[in-house]
């Protein structure tokens, strides 16, 4: 159904393009939304701001970025140097990076705690978890461009990993390389990969919106709204705490691009690369480190005891415990079959949330640590207990846990008239 509006000039293109009735059902005052959501729900629209804030800002620096190993790094300093305003451009993109991290990570924590991923929004979670593989291609990516010693040496372990994939493993490396190890040819895919994956990113986002929109937001209760009094428009209630939001952000943004910019960054990035020269510990980005931890934590092969027969090495081990852990939040929909979303309602889950945020949290600090003892150690009991929480402990909660009662309504808990 069409939106009224008063300008007439709105009307008329309206009339023969309907893009302002369309804005006016996805975020505008025809978009119903629980009436109590949180500021921990800003961070979807904060993601998507950031999101747009890199597309900008990459599309500035790659006017003066060149892609070629002999002159890349060079480059980029010309751009922090000689190019007007290039500085602030550079740092706004790389911290930018960082930002887009913390918004999604918390987002994604924000979904495991109230639930947002169960039914009927299970493959608005999917999709989100597409997301989340998209932004580690291109964030990997975009750290190799620089061509600094930790943007050549993490290219080439982390591309290495894929040689451990029996019979196609090999192959698969070759092609990312563009040859028999990471040269130009391996920085021009990147950088073309790079420039092209955020506008991937938008149509996926877009489809996430589109999921979104099908059943409407998940809210701190975890419960359907059941009609108007449930209910507000986005716009002007939400749009307001959003831009609240945003304004909030941009300040915590702009202290490190002004104040702390190399922050988020490794000192070693800015020693140009030397295939000669191995750097003492290398380490990818903050925002990799948990996945990087578990990875590591993978020393053992597994086979038959006693018999030499081995059927996953530990390079093989590992690559697979990485992205199994990713894989496992795709099925999370199917692992917790508790009917009650909100851990508000639910003790054990509760508890079984917080645990596992601290293991998350256990698990990148052990990322950047050295491979040695006791980090190793560690790192193996923080890499037991993530697997653990989604494959042994949630569907045990959902089986044995006592939910608390769930108040009627939106409108009676918001109101007072029922006790949540």
């Amino acid at each position: 159904m069409a939106t009224e509006f008063k300008n007439g000039l709105v009307r008329w293109i309206d009339s023969r393009l309907p893009i302002f009735t369309l804005i006016d059902h996805s975020v505008g005052s025809a978009y119903p939304t629980p009436r109590n959501l949180n500021y921990f729900w800003n961070f979807g629209s904060l993601a998507g701001a950031v999101l747009m804030v890199m597309i900008l800002s990459g599309v500035f620096l790659a006017m003066n970025y060149t892609a070629h190993t002999s002159m890349a790094f060079d480059s980029v300093e010309r751009i922090m140097r000689d190019v007007n305003g290039g500085w602030l451009i550079r740092y706004i993109h790389m911290n930018g990076a960082s930002m887009f991290f913390i918004v999604v990570y918390i987002h994604i924590f924000r979904g495991l705690y109230y639930g947002s991923y169960k039914e009927p929004r299970e493959l608005l979670w999917i999709i989100g978890v597409v997301i989340l593989l998209l932004m580690m291609a291109t964030g990997f990516m975009g750290y190799v461009l620089p061509w600094g010693q930790m943007s050549f040496w993490g290219a080439t372990v982390i591309t290495n990993l894929f040689s451990a994939i029996p019979v196609v493993g090999d192959k698969i490396v070759t092609l990312l390389w563009g040859g028999f190890s990471v040269d130009n040819p391996t920085l021009n895919r990147f950088f073309a990969l790079h420039y092209l994956l955020p506008f991937v990113l938008v149509g996926v986002v877009v489809l996430h919106v589109a999921a979104l929109h099908q059943h409407g937001s998940n809210n701190p209760l975890g419960i359907q709204h059941k009609g108007p009094q449930d209910t507000i428009p986005f716009h002007p209630y939400y749009t307001v705490k959003d831009l609240f939001g945003i304004g909030v952000f941009a300040i915590f943004f702009a202290f490190f691009v002004f104040f702390a910019p190399n922050f988020f960054g490794e000192p070693d990035n800015y020693i140009p690369a030397n295939p000669l020269s191995t750097p003492a510990h290398i380490v990818p980005e903050w925002y990799f480190l948990p996945f990087y931890a578990i990875l590591r934590a993978v020393t053992f092969d597994i086979g038959i005891p006693f018999t030499g027969i081995v059927f996953i090495d530990s390079k093989l081990g590992g690559v697979l415990a990485m992205f199994g852990s990713i894989i496992l939040l795709a099925l999370l929909p199917w692992l917790d079959r508790s009917k009650v979303r909100s851990a508000k309602f639910r003790p054990l889950y509760f508890w079984a949330f917080w645990i596992f945020f601290a293991d998350s949290i256990l698990l990148g600090w052990v990322g950047g640590k050295p491979a040695e003892q006791p980090y190793i150690l560690i790192g193996q009991f923080a890499t037991a207990y993530y697997f653990l929480h989604f494959l042994v402990i949630l569907p045990l909660i959902a089986k044995i846990e006592t939910p608390k009662p769930l108040p009627s309504s939106i409108a009676a808990a918001v109101t007072g008239k029922e006790k949540p």
